[in-house]
Formats: structure tokens, C-alpha cells, sequence
């Protein structure tokens, strides 16, 4: 079979299984999927990919438009390197509060940035995406991911079935930070639905901003600022399948920079802070 893609959006996936070894407990296998192999070095390159996909398909998004999206980061950069491959603007919103690294990446993919206020979060980087698409829609499409089907699906029909066969079926628990919702609904429908195996699937959030917490104790939702960007948006996104939600964990942003941190110099794997959180 040719390993020559169509172009760079096309190489997401297959991202390989990682044993974690001196971190597990003695006589637990953690693996870990190192969804940093991704052309844009994390998970976000799938959904960017399928969403332009499934847009391009439907007839949403034509040649001569412009993509907007509110990205704490990561989907910025999934979405940037598939706009910048298949010849596409792109204007991204996002809290002033994300890293300046991310920023630079951005820009050196070509995308334009509007920086929103830190203080009203995720919301307030969407409130100001709507505001610009509703100002010339037929100039712009916003996937919006975080309700998006096509992210989700793309989790389902890739990364469920990677961790699926490349564990032989013997995996019994996963565990997602949540962004989007889309990786952990997608994996657990994938692999409960059509692998047809009970795993117990394991949401992670911040512990200052509980919101899948309290939206299954049926509490109000109150969400929180915390330091732990690409989860944790301060709402429940559509694209989160509640019943696919077996338990939640909560963890802390010192919590989650000291498992990253771990991460890199115990077990050799460079990531971030989410990583780090869905770790701990």
C-alpha cells in the first residue's frame, strides 16, 4: 500500500502506544498514545483535518472562504496546517491567556489571531468568532468544535480503532482530559458501541472548574479560570456524550505541571500540561 499522502492532512494518525513504566504502580499497565507523532504534534490534528473534511464535502466550505475558530490552541494549530495545505484563510479567536508559543506556531502557519479577555474564557473566544461570522456569513465558516459531529466521528472511526487493535482488545479503562468532549466520546462509542466491550471511561477536569461534575450531580454550573489550557472550557459541550462518561477525576494545575514534568524526565515523553493532567 502507498505511504504517499495527498497532502499533510492526510498523515494523521496511527500514533503509536507508549508503556509507561517507572511512573505506573507496580502491577498496573498504563499506556499512553503519543498523539504528539500527528503532523501538528497533537490530537487536535484529527478533528482539524475532519472538520475541514466533512465541511468540503457538504458543500460548507467553498474556495475563497475563510475558517474561523475559537481554539485555546491546539485546534488552532490542527486546524492551521490543513487550511495552509488546502489553500484556505484562517482567523482564530482565542483568551489572551494562552501561551506565546502557541501564538508564534499560529502565525507562523499563516493564521490570524484576535485575542479575547482572559477573564471570560473559552465563552468569550466563541462569543467573538459568532460575532465575526455573523458579520458576513457567506464569507466565513466557524467548524465549532466543540459541537461539531465530524469531531467526535473522527475519533471513532481512527483513534478508537488504533487503540483497539493495537492493545488487541485488551483495554479496560481509558482516560481523557476534556476539552471538546470529542476524544473521549468518540474512543468510548468506538470501543463500547462497535467493539462491543464495558470499559470504564475516565473524564478529566480541573478541580477549580468542575462542570462535568456538576452537570451529572444535576448542581448549577460554575465554572472556574484555571492554568490547565486545552480542557476544562468552563461549559459542557455538546460534543460530550454524558452517558459515555463513567467516572470524572479532578485534578489541580500544580497536579498536572508536576505530572508533565514527570512525564519528561522519568519517562522520556516531551508534553504539556493537559498530558500532565490526564496522567495524574
Amino acid at each position: 500500500m502507498s505511504r504517499i499522502f495527498a497532502d499533510n492532512a492526510h498523515s494523521i494518525g496511527n500514533t503509536p502506544l507508549v508503556q509507561i513504566n517507572r511512573i505506573a504502580p507496580r502491577g498496573v499497565t498504563i499506556l499512553a498514545k503519543i498523539e504528539g507523532r500527528n503532523p501538528g504534534y497533537s490530537v487536535k490534528c484529527r478533528i482539524g483535518a475532519n472538520m475541514i473534511w466533512d465541511a468540503e464535502s457538504t458543500g460548507k466550505l467553498k474556495p475563497g472562504m475563510t475558517i474561523v475558530e475559537p481554539t485555546s490552541g491546539n485546534t488552532g494549530i490542527g486546524l492551521a496546517f490543513v487550511a495552509a495545505a488546502r489553500g484556505y484563510k484562517l482567523l482564530l479567536t482565542m483568551p489572551a491567556s494562552m501561551s506565546i508559543e502557541r501564538r508564534k506556531v499560529l502565525k507562523a502557519l499563516g493564521a490570524e489571531l484576535v485575542l479575547t479577555e482572559p477573564a471570560k474564557g473559552m465563552k468569550g473566544a466563541i462569543d467573538k468568532a459568532g460575532e465575526i461570522v455573523a458579520g458576513d456569513p457567506a464569507t466565513y465558516f466557524m467548524p465549532a468544535q466543540f459541537e461539531n459531529p465530524a469531531n467526535p466521528a473522527i475519533h471513532e472511526k481512527t483513534t478508537g480503532p488504533e487503540i483497539w487493535n493495537d492493545t488487541d482488545g485488551a483495554v479496560d479503562v481509558l482516560v481523557a482530559g476534556v476539552g471538546t468532549g470529542g476524544t473521549i466520546t468518540g474512543v468510548s462509542r468506538y470501543i463500547k458501541n462497535i467493539a462491543g466491550k464495558p470499559i470504564l471511561s475516565v473524564a478529566v477536569e480541573p478541580r477549580v472548574s468542575p462542570v462535568i461534575t456538576q452537570a451529572l450531580a444535576g448542581e448549577e454550573i460554575k465554572p472556574s479560570p484555571h492554568k490547565i489550557q486545552g480542557i476544562g472550557a468552563g461549559f459542557v459541550p455538546k460534543n460530550l456524550d454524558l452517558s459515555m462518561v463513567d467516572r470524572v477525576e479532578l485534578v489541580t494545575d500544580d497536579e498536572s505541571k508536576a505530572m508533565a514534568l514527570r512525564l519528561m524526565q522519568e519517562e522520556g515523553i516531551l508534553c504539556g500540561i493537559s498530558c500532565g493532567a490526564a496522567m495524574a
